[in-house]
């Protein structure tokens, strides 16, 4: 049993956390801080984990306390996870960041893409990028784990195989993306609200979304990135554009067979020749996915899903936590979505 404390739990990361750790059999949530709900109960912010959870209190950020932990989770905004990892690192068993800021390996990047300059960048080398599908190896060894963006893991699953495979060019790559309202967190934001978001689909960070190169730099690819807000609360669907590279004849069955073959081993990764859809991945730890090749215009189209608290951020910091901590991989997670 590994005792787990979870930094930033009041946010939706923090609460998916806390739900996938309650049904884990080697975690035992001994520690949940949340600055702006500290003495607040866990079950009267989220009734949903008052069967887990009937005491848990939202606590103030106590240094020995992470400390005594084996396992500590970081739900925290990007510069609070860079101040608090220095302290951590290498005095717990294993420390899983779900923000950024040890996920580009390039330290130059983050003024450009984040606006701050990086305080720590002796510790961006030891970091492990948590895609178990791409970096399992390295993460067995791991004593700090930057979790994937929820953008990036859907991209990335869809268009790394091709690109490694040589069957699409990896210039010109074109990602168009919708994501459920979740993934902006829990703060109250004009752009998020329910008369906002409701009947309404729009796209946001045009040409400059942060997760533009982190998407590149896990895809070895060149992207032009355009995220949507769906009016829905969870969710991931990830549409990718590419060329094949010259001198290939790709179809829709050899990019599925491509596809199938990358991913025949992986527990969580579904091929399937029908389009994917976010709801069929609902609280799971899946991602669906499917390509076609369109003889008409010459596009290669892959298509991905996946629900962004789950696999997308929470769940896939379980991941790869499981993969480090040498422990059975799918443990504490679903490979099945809630329907309907």
């Amino acid at each position: 049993m590994f005792s787990v404390g979870i930094i930033g739990a009041s946010g939706f990361t923090g609460a998916e956390l806390l739900r996938l750790c309650a049904q884990h059999p080697q975690f035992d949530v001994v520690y949940a801080t949340g600055d702006s709900q500290v003495g607040t109960l866990a079950s009267n912010l989220y009734p949903s984990l008052a069967g887990a959870y009937p005491n848990l209190v939202f606590e103030e950020f106590d240094l020995d306390r992470a400390l005594a932990c084996d396992v500590i989770f970081l739900g925290l905004p990007h510069e609070a996870s860079l101040e608090i990892v220095p302290q951590l690192v290498n005095k717990v068993r294993l420390v899983v960041d779900l923000s950024a800021a040890f996920r580009l390996t390039d330290p130059t990047q983050y003024p450009t893409w984040y606006g701050f300059e990086h305080s720590s960048p002796e510790l961006i080398s030891q970091a492990v990028y948590g895609l178990p599908e791409m970096f399992r190896a390295q993460l067995k060894s791991a004593r700090l784990i930057a979790t994937p963006g929820c953008y990036v893991t859907a991209a990335s699953l869809a268009l790394a195989p091709l690109v490694r495979q040589g069957l699409i060019e990896a210039t010109g790559v074109i990602v168009d993306a919708a994501s459920g309202v979740t993934g902006a967190g829990r703060a109250l934001k004009h752009n998020t609200m329910f008369t906002s978001v409701d009947e309404d689909f729009s796209a946001y960070g045009l040409l400059d979304h942060r997760h533009t190169p982190e998407i590149e730099q896990v895809t070895g690819a060149q992207i032009l990135f355009t995220p949507h807000l769906a009016p829905m609360n969870r969710g991931i669907l990830a549409t990718c554009y590419a060329r094949p590279t010259p001198g290939t004849t790709p179809t829709t069955a050899s990019l599925l067979a491509s596809l199938a073959r990358s991913y025949k081993r992986e527990p969580f990764v579904v091929v399937r020749p029908t389009p994917p859809s976010t709801k069929a991945t609902l609280g799971s730890n899946s991602v669906h996915i499917t390509a076609r090749f369109d003889q008409r215009t010459g596009y290669v189209v892959v298509l991905s899903a996946l629900d962004n608290l789950a696999k997308g951020a929470s769940g896939g910091a379980v991941q790869a936590a499981n993969v480090a901590l040498g422990i059975e991989e799918s443990m504490g997670l679903s490979h099945v979505g809630m329907y309907p």
